[in-house]
C-alpha cells in the first residue's frame, strides 16, 4: 500500500467489507487510526528508525533560510506527525502546512496543492508549482509530485529501489538519505 493515502485505503476496506455507506465511517476509521498508533508511540519509537541520512539532510535544509520544509504524506496528520515526532524529526519541519492523507483530495496529487495553499494562507510562503520539490520513497509519491507539476527526487529508502523510482518519472533518485551533498545539489540548494 506504500504511498496511498489512509483515506483511500480505508475507503477501499470498508468496500472491501460490503459496508453500507462506507464512506460515511472513513472519518471514524481515521480517528480510531489515531488513537490506535498513539498507544503504540513508545514501542515506535524504541523499535523502529528513520531513513538513512534524514537528520542530517532535514538539519543541513532547515539550516537554509530560503527553504520551506513540510510533509506530504499520505498518513492522517496525527499519525503523521507522531511517527516524525517519535525520531526527534519533526522539529525540522513545518506539520502545520503539510499535505496529508486526511486533508480532502481527489487525488493523492492534490495535496501538493493543499500543502502550497497552508504554506500561503498560514505562513505567507508563495511557492509555484515548478519551485515545489517532493522527496518520496514510492512511485505513488513521485506520480503525485508530476501531477502537480512539481519536482520529484527519489529516495529508495522502503519498499522500493533507487531505479523503480527513477522509472516512475524522478528527476534524479538516491538508495537512501545519507549523500546530503548529492540531495542538496540536486534541490539546488
Amino acid at each position: 500500500m506504500g504511498g496511498r493515502t489512509d483515506h483511500d485505503i480505508a475507503t477501499e476496506v470498508l468496500a472491501t467489507a460490503g459496508v453500507a455507506e462506507g464512506h460515511t465511517h472513513v472519518p471514524r476509521m481515521l480517528a480510531e487510526l489515531a488513537v490506535a498508533l498513539g498507544a503504540v508511540r513508545e514501542r515506535i519509537a524504541e523499535e523502529g528508525h528513520s531513513t538513512a541520512g534524514a537528520r542530517e539532510t532535514l538539519a543541513a535544509l532547515a539550516d537554509r533560510p530560503e527553504i520551506t520544509q513540510s510533509l506530504l504524506t499520505g498518513n492522517i496528520e496525527p499519525n503523521a506527525a507522531l511517527k516524525l515526532g517519535a525520531f526527534g524529526l519533526d522539529r525540522y519541519v513545518d506539520l502545520e502546512i503539510g499535505g496529508y492523507g486526511s486533508d480532502p483530495h481527489e487525488a493523492r496529487s492534490d495535496l501538493v496543492a493543499v500543502a502550497r495553499e497552508k504554506a500561503q494562507r498560514l505562513r505567507g510562503v508563495s511557492v509555484d508549482a515548478a519551485d515545489t520539490i517532493l522527496i518520496g520513497d514510492t512511485p505513488l509519491d513521485i506520480e503525485a509530485a508530476r501531477g502537480a507539476g512539481a519536482r520529484a527526487i527519489g529516495v529508495g529508502a522502503a519498499s522500493f529501489t533507487r531505479q523503480q523510482l527513477l522509472d516512475a518519472g524522478a528527476e534524479v533518485a538516491f538508495d537512501d538519505l545519507r549523500d546530503t551533498r548529492g540531495l542538496m545539489s540536486a534541490l539546488g540548494a
